[in-house]
């Protein structure tokens, strides 16, 4: 079984990219961040067409959450089970999670899978990031309340967090900011200590792989970038995950891609293959920093 999460950053923008990384990657699920969509918006004909059922949570202009999967979906939970908040401040995104559509579960062959999307936080210290805090306390309280470490679990998408300074381009530059902090990492562990652990990180122990390059300044081609992009997963999962990879080639191209690139793992055996890019790129990125 493959699973995948990636940050499409408008599903309405990305949809031509997505339809062709389904059919590239070939994964059993998708767990997607940032659709930008209402649910009476969300492209279900397109996703079937493809052989995929999805299940959408989305408000709009900001945020939205989904799953896509070929191996059914059922028990769909969305915002940890509770309506959404009215918001209080429509006209802005990030400062009230739970009137925001960030967390979207399902069963989905066999594994229960959770697709999020952290607040950005913005600013240490500020409105945005005590939010930030927020959203992550009820995301702990939900697999206190509501999952099971010895079950089939694995939560995905963009946690905004880079967990250790392998997970940034330069941790001297970024230190101090978000995504970085004490406290985002805290968060970040806190759900590992109830019985997470890091997909990737089973496969992969190098730095310099990352999910998200900033569009700006080729900070892509320089691989100036972080991994926040995660697939966490309990540890009967982990005994079970036997591939992991960033997907660096979906980062490039047109249409215009995302920011973030998708994220996989197999289960119990290897999925279809595709290059990732990362050996023919590594040459390159080196020189490029070099410059």
């Amino acid at each position: 079984m493959r699973i995948a999460t990636w940050n499409v950053n408008s599903l309405r923008a990305r949809l031509e990219k997505v339809t062709w990384w389904l059919e590239r990657a070939k994964p059993d699920v998708l767990l997607m961040q940032e659709t930008k969509l209402a649910d009476a918006d969300a492209p279900t004909e397109a996703f079937r067409v493809a052989g995929y059922q999805l299940a959408h949570h989305g408000e709009g202009r900001w945020n939205g959450v989904a799953i896509a999967s070929r191996v059914g979906i059922e028990e769909v939970v969305t915002n940890f089970g509770a309506p959404l908040r009215p918001p209080t401040t429509p006209d802005v995104s990030d400062d009230e999670p739970l009137a925001e559509a960030r967390m979207i579960a399902a069963a989905c062959g066999g594994v229960r899978v959770v697709s999020v999307y952290a607040p950005n936080g913005r600013l240490v210290g500020s409105p945005f990031y005590q939010a930030k805090l927020v959203w992550y306390d009820r995301l702990a309280r939900w697999l206190v309340e509501a999952a099971d470490p010895a079950a089939a679990l694995a939560i995905g998408g963009d946690f905004n967090v880079a967990p250790a300074d392998a997970d940034v381009w330069d941790p001297a530059a970024c230190h101090g900011g978000t995504h970085v902090s004490e406290p985002e990492r805290s968060a970040f562990h806190r759900l590992c200590a109830w019985g997470l652990t890091d997909a990737y990180r089973l496969h992969h122990r190098e730095s310099g792989r990352f999910t998200w390059w900033d569009y700006r300044a080729g900070n892509f081609h320089k691989n100036f970038g972080m991994r926040i992009d995660h697939l966490l997963v309990t540890p009967g999962l982990a005994r079970r995950t036997v591939w992991a990879e960033i997907d660096r080639e979906a980062r490039k191209g047109k249409p215009v891609p995302s920011d973030h690139a998708p994220l996989v793992i197999d289960l119990d055996e290897r999925g279809h293959a595709f290059d990732p890019g990362w050996t023919d790129a590594e040459g390159r990125i080196a020189a490029r920093r070099s410059r």
